[in-house]
């Protein structure tokens, strides 16, 4: 309610260990989630209340039903010859009690019939008032959790694509699924258990303070001596809950990039070794589980021992005083009898109260577990929630008429502190060009096209949209006028026509069609059973990997975006689809000021630049042709080496 430091395959990097975390603090959070549903609560609050005083009422009149089988004045017990045993006395009752009993006498048998009827009453109303309790907790459980998952998407979508590459999708899923259903069941069972609860313990004292103030005063004193040992279990409980939870989010996030990598891991016959990580990520999660738990069941047994104990102990008590002559200091009064001596009825009368005392204790030790892996949840959560977003410019421009001139000014950039990734780029695209980009994997491609689309921010230098600085302009604006195709296409699960309307959403069924048409995507659409309407399946994983690219580029195409970027657009399709997908991109790239990142050299020769990027840095710049008659030169060894392996064809 600590991160390791194994490391994973597919260059997984495990967590650090974990430092305690601050329950206060995340406790008074979730309140205020709660406070947005006060008037629920209040009713929850009032029906608890009702609940709890008529089933303390209960345990009253279960002393009056005893009381009708010793009926007498008082009675004497013999000791020995000529001797007088203990006296058990039998007290009058109060205006109270005889109202309970419909005014019958005790040792009329109406009296306990009232006394059962009346106990019946009690449990039926305490049901009903439960379960409107019950109910009330349910929507504040259910209407806090979809706030939360509102919230933590409406993060998600503000933050950075630099945050998600540092973050295992399958961990940020547990969070948004497991950890706040954690906090929906903690507030289901354990603030209802805890409303009702409270209430009862104070009623119940009350009661208890009524019948004997001195008895009362002795079982108060005994209680936490006796419950302090629950109190270590829990605080050794407490950090094992957090590392559960976090085991947890790794496991998942192993299990969910496994899942998406099940064709490399097969084909690469990686099972075993898969398998056996799965078993480090599992086992961590055993672990943390296993010592969690057993600090829990510590906890109930000797839970379970000391209310046995204090039973044992309050009854001794009693009987002492009674044996002794001593008075118990009932207050009496019209409520409850004026008890003086500690009689059979008082006996059973208190503790069975002192039962309703430790059953919401023990009830809520019980709910501990909930309750801690709820708060180590909603930890999770809200460290989600509370995260910083990119700083906003309020001064930034709307861009408007975007003619797509960019420009590259002596930019550095590096993902990390320690190395620079992007080393004193410059680039001048005018509009309407065809820009491409070539390089050894890890050259710094991609990176361009990162800062190009402000995925990242760069550490120095400048990037002008038509004589524009691009962090003086907002992000929506700027990406309303830019498409990209990028080397893995992402479909949703919907149709192809919304796929493809994705690109602008108040595109026409018209403009769909014709944008398909023109990305050559029209005809093997209407070659499916439900053309355009065919729903596809996650990721379009029905489709083939040249056709998803294909409705890519018809969905660059429906944006009517100026700037274009194709990420590796034809790295991986064969030959007649790559010239179905060539053809697509010239109709797409004319009149468009176009960013081409591509393997085959084939497809960019007849770009208006083509930058050769090696280690970071720019090393070459030019036409294909200018580039070839470089001696030794980068672009012109890369581009003969393809020749001669047939990959270039003149």
């Amino acid at each position: 309610m600590s991160k390791a430091s194994n490391s994973g395959m597919m260059g997984r990097g495990a967590l650090s260990a974990a430092t305690p975390k601050n329950f206060k603090k995340t406790t008074i959070k979730i309140f205020k989630q709660i406070k947005e549903n006060k008037s629920i609560l209040v009713w929850t609050l009032v029906f608890s209340l009702i609940g709890v005083a008529l089933y303390v009422l209960a345990s009253l009149l279960f002393g009056q039903m005893i009381q009708y089988f010793f009926s007498i004045k008082e009675v004497k017990t013999s000791n020995g010859a000529g001797s007088t045993g203990p006296t058990i006395v039998f007290n009058d009752r109060t205006p109270f009690i005889e109202f309970l009993t419909w005014g019958f006498p005790r040792e009329d048998v109406m009296s306990f019939v009232a006394a059962c009827v009346n106990m019946f009453i009690c449990y039926l109303a305490f049901l009903l008032s439960q379960s409107i309790q019950n109910v009330l907790m349910v929507k504040i459980s259910q209407k806090t959790s979809a706030k939360l998952r509102k919230e933590v998407f409406e993060k998600l979508q503000k933050m950075p694509i630099s945050y998600f590459d540092s973050h295992p999708s399958g961990d940020l899923m547990s969070r948004m699924s497991n950890d706040i259903d954690n906090v929906s069941q903690g507030l289901t069972q354990s603030l209802s258990q805890f409303i009702q609860s409270l209430f009862q313990i104070v009623l119940t004292i009350i009661l208890m303070f009524i019948l004997s103030s001195y008895i009362t005063l002795i079982t108060i004193l005994l209680l936490p001596l006796m419950l302090s040992l629950c109190y270590i279990f829990i605080k050794k409980a407490q950090p094992q809950f957090v590392i559960q939870q976090e085991k947890l989010g790794d496991l998942n996030g192993y299990i969910e990039e496994m899942i998406s990598g099940q064709r490399v891991t097969n084909l690469m016959n990686r099972e075993n070794e898969v398998s056996k990580e799965f078993s480090k990520y599992n086992n961590a999660l055993v672990k943390s589980a296993v010592i969690s738990q057993t600090y829990s069941g510590f906890m109930f047994s000797w839970f379970s021992f000391i209310t046995n104990v204090l039973l044992l102990a309050v009854t001794g008590i009693a009987v002492a005083f009674n044996l002794n002559n001593i008075n118990i200091g009932g207050i009496g009064g019209n409520f409850a009898p004026p008890f003086g001596m500690a009689d059979i009825a008082f006996i059973s009368t208190y503790t069975l109260l002192l039962r309703n005392v430790l059953n919401p204790i023990q009830q809520l030790l019980s709910t501990l577990n909930v309750v801690q892996a709820g708060l180590a949840g909603a930890e999770r959560v809200f460290n989600i929630i509370e995260l910083k977003e990119p700083e906003v410019n309020k001064n930034a421009i709307e861009l408007k008429e975007v003619k797509g001139h960019v420009e590259f000014k002596n930019v550095n950039f590096g993902y990390t502190e320690e190395k620079l990734n992007l080393i004193d780029a410059n680039i001048n695209a005018k509009p309407g060009e065809v820009i491409a980009i070539v390089g050894p994997t890890g050259a710094g491609k991609t990176t361009i096209i990162n800062l190009l689309t402000k995925f990242y921010n760069y550490n120095s230098g400048q990037i002008l949209i038509d004589g524009k600085e691009i962090n003086e302009i907002t992000e929506k604006s700027w990406r309303d006028n830019i498409s990209i195709v990028l080397q893995d296409t992402f479909l949703f699960n919907d149709t192809i026509r919304e796929n493809i309307r994705y690109g602008r959403l108040d595109a026409t069924d018209q403009e769909v069609e014709e944008a398909a048409k023109i990305a050559d995507a029209d005809l093997f659409i209407r070659q499916l059973e439900n053309g355009y309407d065919t729903v596809l399946s996650s990721d379009g994983k029905d489709l083939s990997q040249g056709q998803r690219q294909l409705l890519a580029i018809a969905r660059a195409v429906i944006s009517k975006s100026n700037i274009l970027i194709l990420d590796e657009a034809t790295s991986s399709v064969d030959t007649r689809t790559e010239l179905l997908i060539q053809n697509a991109m010239l109709k797409l790239m004319k009149g468009r000021t176009s960013f081409v990142i591509a393997h085959r050299l084939s497809t960019i020769k007849n770009a208006n630049q083509i930058l050769v990027v090696n280690d970071g840095k720019i090393i070459e710049k030019g036409n294909h042709k200018e580039l070839l008659k470089i001696k030794n030169g980068f672009y012109a060894n890369l581009y003969n080496s393809q020749f001669k392996k047939g990959i270039i064809e003149e």
